[in-house]
């Protein structure tokens, strides 16, 4: 067994330890920033900012407004706003002169101030300022870097939120598509068994109902293996109801994988293909297969149906993209699954005419952010 001993002493030279505490400042102001350029944000980092550069004030503003301002020289204040719309009319960073700034102390110590842009998407959002009593070429330059790193942490916060939008678009999409039809055949097999099998029919309106709650939920974008896979069932049972010895299913799930964290709605749509675009066509009908395998750190999902098969050439169009084949759902669980997880965790679709579809869904057990 190897054991590791803390040694005392040598932590590092100087130079180490700059560098450690730049990182750690840095990361203090990553998740206020990500929430977007806000009062609450503002506040929260200004006044790291101002420890990394050593000035004696800091200011985060809008475009228009001053949000936060760390340090002394309180009466300088009052020229945030005037200097952020000309920080903003300028578009790069400039050093403003005392004397466009007055405050009428003759023993002000504040002679300049840096005003560097902070943009998103190109689009200019506010500024950072540096309030000082001594400007110089290193002190300009880390300025604009440092503006440009608060804006990179904004525009990635406004990706984060414009890619959860995305999903929730995309899951709205997939509910939208629960078939007209499926509803009113499961209705159709319910009644048809209310007066010969009323209990089973009790039993069907259950499924229905919680079918319906799962599919229509509201409560966040994921959902662990164990609640997409018991909605699935529901599914199964009320298509067994309409199809009777038509419809074979196998389910086998390692229990290891049941708490896995996975995108909603990201099997179900794809049982619903095997289903309807696999088994259906077929008019002694087949078996559909969902098994669930622990792989290490990672969870291994395999939809399979003995269906028609499809074109391998029209599946590689659905999943790049293509708008003109009425795919939607294949699509949507395909980014959705990339989005979360990285692009090596997309869908892998095999199939041919006449041979049936397997589709396998690979998903890591942990992903960091990623929760019920």
């Amino acid at each position: 067994m190897t054991r590791w001993r803390r040694r005392h002493g040598h932590l590092g030279t100087e130079a180490d330890r700059a560098t450690f505490r730049t990182l750690h400042t840095a990361s203090l102001m990553t998740s206020a920033l990500r929430e977007g350029l806000t009062l609450t944000s503002a506040t929260d980092s200004v006044k790291h900012l101002r420890s990394l550069v050593a000035a004696p004030a800091v200011a985060l503003t809008d475009t228009e407004a001053l949000l936060a301002w760390d340090g002394g020289a309180v009466q300088h204040e009052q020229h945030a706003a005037q200097l952020a719309r000309d920080g903003v009319a300028d578009g790069s960073t400039t050093v403003r002169d005392h004397r466009e700034f007055r405050c009428g102390n003759p023993a002000c110590d504040i002679r300049h101030a840096v005003v560097s842009p902070l943009t998103v998407e190109d689009r200019v959002v506010g500024t950072l300022q540096i309030y000082t009593g001594h400007t110089s070429a290193v002190l300009v330059r880390a300025t604009d870097e440092l503006a440009q790193w608060v804006s990179g942490q904004l525009e990635l916060g406004q990706l984060d939120a414009s890619r959860s939008r995305l999903m929730e678009a995309e899951v709205r999409a997939l509910r939208a598509q629960i078939s007209p039809h499926f509803v009113y055949n499961s209705l159709t097999a319910i009644a048809s068994f209310v007066r010969t099998d009323p209990d089973r029919a009790r039993e069907l309106l259950l499924d229905f109902a919680d079918f319906t709650r799962y599919s229509f939920r509201r409560l966040g974008d994921y959902t662990t293996l164990a609640e997409e896979l018991q909605s699935i069932e529901r599914y199964l049972v009320l298509e067994q109801a309409r199809f009777g010895d038509r419809l074979g299913v196998t389910l086998r799930v390692a229990p290891e994988v049941l708490p896995v964290t996975i995108p909603v709605l990201s099997l179900q749509p794809l049982v619903e293909n095997a289903v309807r675009h696999g088994l259906a066509p077929r008019p002694d009908g087949g078996t559909v297969q969902i098994l669930a395998r622990d792989l290490d750190r990672e969870a291994v999902i395999t939809i399979e149906d003995d269906g028609v098969g499809g074109d391998p050439e029209r599946i590689r169009r659905v999943l790049a993209g293509d708008a003109s084949l009425d795919s939607v759902g294949l699509f949507n669980v395909d980014e959705r699954l990339r989005s979360t997880f990285g692009d090596d965790y997309g869908l892998v679709v095999e199939t041919a005419p006449g041979a049936g579809t397997k589709v396998t869904v690979r998903v890591p057990k942990y992903a960091h952010g990623v929760r019920p």
